[in-house]
């Protein structure tokens, strides 16, 4: 063999060595692996009934119930946290019939602990007087709190649903039905809770009659378990309205993802009151834009429609009383027979 094909052939079966270890290496790569899977289609995002501007919306004169402005007002909704109103109006009531009292004491169920969502985390065997839950409920918006305060008013959630369906009906809420005392979305198997805008117009002018409903709506800060250090938690309103709109001073917000964002609006200017209630908006701040648009046209409309004032008028001059002289008095005739 010539020198030069010495040095060439280990190159040679060197080379083909390393083409065939390669092609090995490649199909047992090509084997071990996986065979790839066709992307999982995307689950549909849950869009929820919010709409844009709303589901609907109205504006009454608190006085009289008038309609001032409706706009799909007898649409159905989801209230969330809105409901909680019903459940202040309950308590009061209870509280005027002296069936209930401020001071009451409300114990802490190992349920009502165990509520979700918005709450001032209690604890079961903790206990507090029904003014301090209230002002959890309408401040905090508390859902354990509704649930305890139910407990204690009618010894169970169930049993307070019923008394919140019959009040509903008293009051004309005909396209209202509660299946909870919170408001929050409903576990499996359950349904939601449903309204309308219209029909919690007609409940805010019931609560309305009662004067501690804006003690508790109208706050905008309250300390919860001032006297437990370490434990105390500073409560602040989510109606961002009362901070933006003249004479707004009440009720109460309301949100989950499926239902939107509702709010219901008192507010008050020259001895005239309103309410406004807008239900199911797809963002905060598209509600709050519409409620405090809605107060400025109930305003307006309650000024145009009042009576002008009467304009003064110039006395006419007295006259003179004329000197009358004494007559003698008439004979009586005799009654014909």
């Amino acid at each position: 063999m010539k020198p030069i094909m010495k040095r060439i052939l280990p190159l040679l079966i060197g080379s083909l060595l390393l083409c065939w270890t390669g092609q090995v290496a490649s199909q047992a790569a090509t084997k071990a692996a996986p065979k790839s899977q066709p992307a999982a289609a995307a689950k549909p995002a849950k869009t929820g009934i919010a709409q844009d501007p709303y589901i609907g919306a109205i504006a009454i004169d608190a006085a009289s119930g008038r309609v001032l402005f409706a706009d799909k007002a007898e649409a159905p909704g989801y209230p969330a946290s809105v409901l909680k109103l019903m459940d202040l109006l309950i308590i009061l009531e209870k509280i005027q019939q002296k069936q209930l009292s401020f001071q009451d004491i409300v114990p802490v169920s190992a349920k009502s602990a165990k509520t979700g969502g918005s709450q001032v985390y209690l604890a079961q065997g903790e206990s507090f007087t029904v003014d301090e839950m209230l002002y959890a409920l309408m401040v905090q918006s508390a859902n354990d709190a509704a649930v305890a305060l139910a407990e204690k008013v009618a010894g169970s959630t169930e049993a307070f649903v019923v008394l919140m369906n019959q009040r509903a009906r008293q009051l004309g809420m005909n396209n209202t039905i509660f299946h909870s005392v919170h408001g929050l979305p409903p576990g499996a198997g359950q349904s939601p809770d449903v309204t309308t805008a219209r029909d919690f117009a007609i409940l805010c002018r019931e609560l309305l009659r009662y004067p501690d409903t804006l003690r508790y709506t109208s706050t905008r800060e309250h300390n919860f378990r001032a006297n437990v250090p370490g434990k105390n938690i500073m409560m602040r309103t989510h109606n961002h309205v009362m901070t933006s709109v003249a004479g707004c001073d009440g009720l109460k917000t309301g949100y989950f993802t499926l239902a939107g964002f509702s709010i219901a609006v008192s507010a008050a200017r020259n001895n005239q009151r309103v309410i406004v209630v807008v239900l199911g908006s797809r963002d905060r701040l598209v509600r709050d834009a519409k409620a405090a648009e809605w107060v400025e046209k109930a305003f307006a409309a309650m000024t145009a429609s009042a009576p002008a004032p009467a304009r003064a008028v110039n006395p006419a001059p007295v006259a003179k009383p004329a000197v009358v002289m004494p007559q003698p008095a008439l004979p009586l005739k005799p009654a014909a027979k």
